[in-house]
């Protein structure tokens, strides 16, 4: 009993939380910056910014719309896209704006041009092309769900409608962009389709998860066009009355087979919803917060999940790694770091707080590190990494900055490079395509072989 305790708190196997930290509001939409900051707001006021090299946190510009439950992704030009939000204080109503954060000069920029109607819960996902496709999101108790897709063209700033792909789908769609180009929705329905995007827009359904809905689950691309979903629940969003309880079941989807379908992988150790999944630099994927009981999302959880889960994809199996110590549930969000650790802030009943991660990784010896390397990589090119550490590397891979919130993080994706050692360093080869890795800002790690990562350089993917 005595010795497997100890290895239960062993940081080298389960991690380790950092002590709470007190924010200046509640973290519902976070963001990892292209300047290695955080910038997170809550459901009104001014955005916050919070630095992890200081743990110090300060003002944002002020956006000048209610950005609450809003949607964004990342521009090509490291710029946070953010579409809809709420209408004063008016639930299930959203609004028709949206804007542009610019990190490196903290300001805002509303644009001239409207969405076709209001969007509260919209999905916003960066295209191959670098333009951004809103999908979903509330216009008001009357009308229902926005079911037509728009698609905002960077260059013109101007919407482009998808007229022949309108349908209403839930809250916060899980959109990924897949190897073909188009993009999958992955839930939180069941029934899973490709949106091609080109011209007015053509919907073409793909295959049934096995579970059913999973609202309020969570979605990853975990590789490219290989999608994980886990979690949720089968009752609507806002019931009061809930009769199941969440799944721990999950499924996984290979876009690149012949005929995709959606299989089982391991179950996670308790079923949950409102949490976060976070892609960790070493392919693995880290499932945070979250409840286990059937409460509406606004009330107080009877059974927290305060433990997280690791899964592995070599394996498809979850392990229990340590506990968080506030419930982060509905909410609440969590960030990938530059420097491998995990951020996990917010929660309605977490409130303005937020605590870090470190994944065993950061246990098992000392890291690489990365000496240069370029700050703009081109699709398909090769570029130097220089590093002191390069005959012990075994894995070279690059991830989207976060932009999550409700338990979905819109701009995470992963590339696994292939690399060849030279002097002083690697040459690496960067993504081939932009449906792999669309054009913007990415985390580029470097991994020994006892898989510690570097910390990240941030650099810019375009053609």
């Amino acid at each position: 009993m005595g010795v497997w305790s100890a290895l239960a708190q062993d940081p080298a196997t389960v991690g380790q939380w950092s002590p709470v930290m007190t924010w200046p509001c509640r973290a519902i939409h976070a963001h990892m910056l292209p300047t290695g900051k955080v910038l997170f707001w809550a459901t009104s006021g001014a955005p916050k910014q919070w630095d992890p090299a200081t743990n110090a946190t300060s003002n944002a510009r002020n956006s000048g719309l209610n950005i609450f439950c809003s949607g964004h992704a990342f521009l090509a030009d490291g710029q946070l896209f953010v579409a809809g939000g709420h209408f004063n204080s008016e639930h299930y109503v959203g609004i028709p704006n949206a804007c542009k954060y610019n990190a490196f000069t903290n300001t805002w920029t509303q644009f001239a041009n409207l969405m076709n109607a209001a969007r509260w819960y919209p999905t916003s996902t960066t295209l191959p092309s670098g333009d951004v496709l809103v999908i979903s999101g509330q216009i008001d108790t009357t009308q229902g769900m926005n079911p037509l897709p728009q698609v905002w063209q960077t260059a013109s700033e101007s919407w482009r409608d998808l007229s022949t792909a309108q349908l209403a789908l839930p809250y916060y769609p899980f959109m990924h962009v897949a190897p073909n180009g188009k993009v999958f929705c992955a839930g939180p329905s069941q029934i899973t389709r490709y949106l091609d995007t080109s011209g007015t827009g053509t919907w073409t359904p793909l295959s049934n998860t096995n579970f059913g809905p999973r609202n309020w689950g969570s979605s990853v691309m975990y590789d490219d066009g290989k999608i994980l979903v886990m979690g949720g629940t089968t009752c609507d969003p806002y019931v009061w009355n809930c009769a199941s309880f969440p799944t721990a079941t999950a499924e996984i989807i290979d876009l690149n087979s012949l005929v995709p379908s959606w299989t089982y992988t391991g179950s996670m150790a308790g079923g949950r919803k409102n949490h976060n999944a976070t892609l960790l630099p070493d392919g693995k994927v880290l499932v945070t917060g979250g409840t286990r009981s059937r409460e509406h999302p606004s009330k107080d959880s009877t059974d927290p999940a305060y433990t997280s889960e690791m899964w592995d994809p070599d394996t498809g199996t979850w392990t229990a790694m340590t506990s968080e110590t506030v419930f982060r549930g509905y909410h609440s969000t969590a960030a990938l770091l530059p420097d491998g650790r995990v951020v996990s802030g917010g929660g309605t009943w977490g409130g303005a707080s937020a605590e870090v991660y470190s994944p065993p990784y950061l246990f098992n010896g000392a890291r690489p590190t990365i000496t240069s390397a370029p700050t703009n990589i081109t699709y398909g090119n090769s570029f130097f990494v220089g590093t002191p550490d390069a005959t012990s590397i075994s894995k070279v891979t690059m991830i989207g900055l976060t932009s999550v919130t409700h338990g979905f993080n819109m701009n995470q994706r992963i590339s696994r490079l292939s690399f060849s050692q030279a002097t002083g360093g690697l040459n690496v080869t960067a993504p081939s395509s932009p449906n792999n890795s669309p054009p913007g800002y990415y985390m580029l790690f470097i991994l020994n072989s006892n898989g510690v990562p570097s910390v990240a350089n941030i650099v810019r993917i375009g053609s």
